[in-house]
């Protein structure tokens, strides 16, 4: 009673305090969205510059800019009469594209393996699921690059028995060899005392290795960019997802992806030539 005595009979220095609180919140919370806000830029700047865009809508995601595409999609659930779409069973691992009852396209599809993979380090979890629900095709991409998430570099290095290193720009690694890895450009390196550079190469399984550790590229460097993982075509499906080809073609009918659908090479470029972008991808 004391409290509500004092506020209602005039207790200036009460409102006062509250008014400031206020103000105070108000202020944080400009702060922290301003903070946000050119954080943004900053790293939108860096992901175009090192073009790479997978890391582009991380960024993206973690402040709130991007939705789920299930969410979204969702909501609008009408398919017209005239319009096609993609329908994908993940425990049948087939996918069909239809418009109405016409079956125009079918084959069979490997999905998600289900597994989880954990990093030793940070005891950081990766599951490795195909998404259910609705989503679209946002963009079509031929010969398209995969940039290796970090999960690929631990998966390699739990394969093999090996450490992983994270190498940064501006930083070097020390070599047995009394050469050092490093980054030139948008190459990793290797420079010897002597004065020469010698650019490396990096592809799927055949990572760069130094001192009993697989090396982490940068972000934009052409080791952390490997051709031909993705097979010859990707319709993106957003939030990193997409149905695309592949280099390993004995996996499809199988639980072997990492969370895409993959469809043998002939496969999805029949498909790419069929499919508009903004086709509706109803995957049970």
């Amino acid at each position: 009673m004391g409290f509500v005595n004092t506020v209602t009979h005039g207790g200036k220095w009460v409102w006062m305090t509250l008014l400031g609180f206020a103000a105070a919140t108000v202020a944080s919370a400009m702060l922290v969205t301003k903070t946000a806000d050119l954080r943004y830029q900053r790293d939108v700047n860096r992901m175009v510059f090192n073009d790479n865009l997978g890391v582009l809508e991380e960024v993206k995601a973690k402040l709130g800019m991007t939705t789920d595409s299930l969410n979204r999609l969702v909501a609008n659930p009408t398919i017209q009469p005239d319009q096609s779409y993609i329908v994908i069973s993940i425990t049948e691992r087939e996918l069909w594209y239809k418009k109405g009852n016409e079956l125009l396209f079918h084959t069979q599809v490997a999905t998600g393996s289900g597994k989880t993979l954990i990093s030793g380090a940070s005891g950081k979890e990766w599951k490795f699921e195909t998404p259910r629900g609705r989503l679209t095709v946002e963009s079509k991409e031929v010969n398209p690059a995969w940039v290796p998430p970090d999960w690929h570099f631990q998966e390699q290095a739990n394969k093999r028995g090996l450490g992983i290193v994270r190498l940064e720009r501006g930083r070097a690694i020390p070599s047995s060899d009394g050469s050092v890895l490093t980054v030139s450009g948008a190459d990793v390196v290797r420079r010897y005392p002597n004065g020469s550079v010698v650019p490396l190469a990096a592809t799927e399984g055949h990572e760069i290795i130094a001192n009993g550790n697989i090396i982490i590229p940068p972000y934009g460097t052409t080791q952390r960019r490997y051709m031909g993982v993705l097979g010859t075509r990707r319709l993106y499906l957003g939030d990193g997802y997409g149905i695309h080809g592949t280099d390993h073609p004995e996996t499809i009918g199988r639980a072997a992806s990492h969370g895409c659908v993959r469809l043998r090479n002939e496969d999805i470029e029949k498909l790419y030539d069929m499919v508009p972008v903004g086709t509706p991808v109803f995957i049970y």
